[in-house]
């Protein structure tokens, strides 16, 4: 029955193959299609071929009789895209913020060819461990549980083992073989682009020499950054060109996903029927839904849909009986209109916001003066916040303040100190110096990039850090934090902070206090493959700074003022995560020796007018101390 009803569906829309829309203005050379998406002829399975270096990929052979039959007029037309903005297909951020990883043997050079094998290689294990991952991909054990980490912090299914998975069971249960291949395959998103490369069609194809975003901020330091007048890429610039890859790419991932399936194709001979034993390639609802890792629907706050949901060959389907197969040909017309719809609409966004009336808050913000008008914060797409230009300010955001948004963006902050007292899925450091950064509980990933002399204070389940200079961390992970890109000066030390709420909003992110790994550090090399202008093609790479120890007696604890005072409704009286016997013992020393301080201070026999001179004294180094530290403004402006 599988069979005849895949064989119906195919039957239907084989002599349809009509040339994909366009997905963008910009010119790309587009990868070899593969076996089930060459039009005009008529396919025979021949055979699976074996992968091996300097083997083309092929698996189905062409049969030498070309057929040039009409449309059917009674065949049903391809489904058409809904324009409606808030149905809109959308890549999913989160692989392509938090996924990448510059691991050498991660970036195949034909990815398609390489993950098929492996998924040939894999096929009888419904979930890869790190240990079967390392022996299969010849990397170490630590890259490979890597990967099962990252994989886990960026899946789509909150519900999948790996995500729900303890630390310690994280390398037994592994990663859903179809989510794996996918992780894998876009590894190549971004590639690092070699200086005496000529071939022109590989020079067209990488990225992110077109994701202006990226670029633009590894192209400039904080400093210069703030001091640029040049206009940053927008979000929706940064989406296109997710999407284009996407589209550009969605042949080869379908190809992953899809499954063969014996049926009976038909042929025209001379005068009469031919009719023989066919593979077709299709994709089972299951399969299908492996997409929604890389591509969603929904927007502007909107419940997200699943895509079998928002497909017309999958919607509706009877939840007792297994919904039939759909054509890869079919899914693959289906999702590039679809992606052409969105890049239409991200299109005309974009003319309009730049040929309409000026607004305010489309532009990004000069940072020559300290003003409560220069700050940007707005709540992005699909929960997403912004906190933008920031500077000479102390700023709050409450878990109200972000209006259901999982996750933070902070750019292009200087000379403040931000407290952002929220449970979180994402958060972003981007651009941004001179700064104190206070991130509440992350339970998926925080990543800080480009960023000069900033103090970040985060409980989180990871870190990645890129690019940075003179930062310090005060962590409280799960993970071990990543340390990737040119990184110099950095320094890291054990969480040092609370605040009523902090430990409500831990168990709301799933993040374990009994586990904090901030000084075992993971670095992979200076150079980042997927960031070819901080690193021009051509620079070897070396090894990684090493990342300091804030020396125990340079450690002390981070006060978050009580806003509220008796009426936080939180119970945390204190770190929720234990210090080191070293850090621990000097904080009790200064506690000690504060104590002794002021007893001295009150039991010194000083005349009234010696007091008085003495209170001047410490008032003075105090705010001096202020001054230095830049903390001055920010403790003014937030009494205002």
């Amino acid at each position: 029955m599988l069979q005849s009803a895949c064989l119906r569906q195919t039957h239907q829309i084989k002599s349809r193959h009509a040339a994909l829309p366009r997905a963008s203005t910009r010119t790309e050379p587009q990868p070899s299609l593969p076996f089930f998406l060459s039009q005009n002829h008529h396919y025979s399975f021949s055979k699976i071929s074996t992968f091996t270096e300097g083997t083309n990929f092929s698996i189905l052979k062409t049969m030498t009789t070309e057929t040039t039959s009409t449309p059917d007029p009674n065949t049903n037309p391809a489904p058409t895209p809904n324009p409606n903005p808030s149905s809109l297909i959308h890549p999913r951020r989160e692989p392509f913020e938090h996924g990448l990883l510059p691991i050498p043997k991660l970036i195949f050079p034909d990815p398609t060819p390489t993950l098929i094998q492996l998924k040939q290689q894999l096929s009888t294990h419904n979930r890869v461990s790190s240990s079967l991952l390392a022996d299969s991909l010849q990397i170490s054990t630590d890259h490979a549980r890597l990967i099962l980490d990252t994989l886990a912090s960026v899946l789509h299914s909150d519900s999948d083992p790996l995500v729900k998975a303890r630390p310690d069971e994280v390398d037994s249960v592994g990663a859903d073989l179809r989510d794996l291949i996918l992780f894998l395959y876009i590894q190549s998103y971004k590639k690092l682009l070699p200086r005496t490369h000529k071939d022109a069609a590989a020079v067209a194809d990488v990225w992110p020499s077109t994701s202006a975003f990226d670029g633009y901020l590894s192209a400039l330091s904080p400093l210069q950054l703030v001091r640029s007048n040049s206009r940053r890429p927008s979000q929706a610039d940064e989406e296109a060109h997710q999407l284009s890859y996407l589209k550009k790419h969605m042949a080869n991932i379908l190809s992953l996903l899809a499954e063969p399936v014996e049926g009976e194709g038909e042929g025209e001979g001379e005068g009469e029927r031919e009719r023989e034993k066919s593979l077709w390639f299709v994709l089972s609802m299951e399969g299908f839904e492996h997409l929604g890792f890389l591509l969603q629907f929904g927007d502007k706050g909107s419940e997200v849909v699943t895509l079998s949901q928002a497909a017309p060959f999958f919607a509706n389907s009877d939840p007792d009986m297994p919904a039939a197969p759909a054509p890869a040909t079919q899914v693959h017309d289906w999702i590039s209109q679809n992606i052409a719809s969105a890049l239409e609409h991200i299109t005309e966004r974009i003319s309009s916001k730049e040929n309409g009336p000026a607004n305010s808050s489309d532009f990004d913000v000069a940072m020559t003066d300290a003003c409560t008008s220069s700050i940007k914060t707005s709540p992005g797409a699909r929960g997403s916040c912004f906190i933008e230009g920031i500077s000479k300010l102390s700023f709050v955001k409450q878990p109200s303040d972000l209006k259901g948004s999982s996750s933070v963006k902070v750019l292009n902050c200087h000379d403040s100190i931000l407290y952002i007292l929220a449970p979180l899925r994402y958060a972003t450091i981007y651009g941004c110096s001179d700064a104190t950064i206070v991130l509440g509980a992350v339970g998926k990933a925080v990543r800080v990039e480009h960023c000069e002399r900033v103090h970040v204070i985060t409980a989180a389940k990871r870190v990645c850090i890129s690019n940075c200079r003179e930062c310090v961390f005060f962590l409280g992970v799960n993970q071990r934090p990543l340390m990737v890109g040119d990184n110099h000066k950095l320094q890291v030390a054990p969480y040092n902070t609370f605040y009523s709420e902090l430990e409500e909003h831990m168990a709301d992110v799933g993040i374990d206090a009994t586990i904090n790994r901030w000084d075992e550090t993971l670095a992979l090399g200076v150079v980042d493959p997927h960031d070819s202008l901080s690193h021009p093609a051509g620079v070897p790479d070396v090894q990684a700074e090493p990342v300091a120890r804030v020396d125990p007696d340079q450690f002390t604890n981070f006060l978050i003022p009580n806003w509220f005072g008796a009426e936080s409704p939180g119970s945390t009286k204190d770190n929720p995560f234990q210090l080191p016997e070293a850090y621990l013992a000097s904080q009790q020393r200064n506690i000690k020796n504060l104590g002794e301080t002021k007893k001295l201070l009150r039991e010194a026999p000083l005349e009234e007018n010696q007091k008085r001179e003495l209170s001047s004294a410490l008032h003075l180094l105090f705010k001096d101390w202020l001054y230095g530290n830049n903390y001055l403004n920010s403790c003014f402006s937030s009494l205002v």
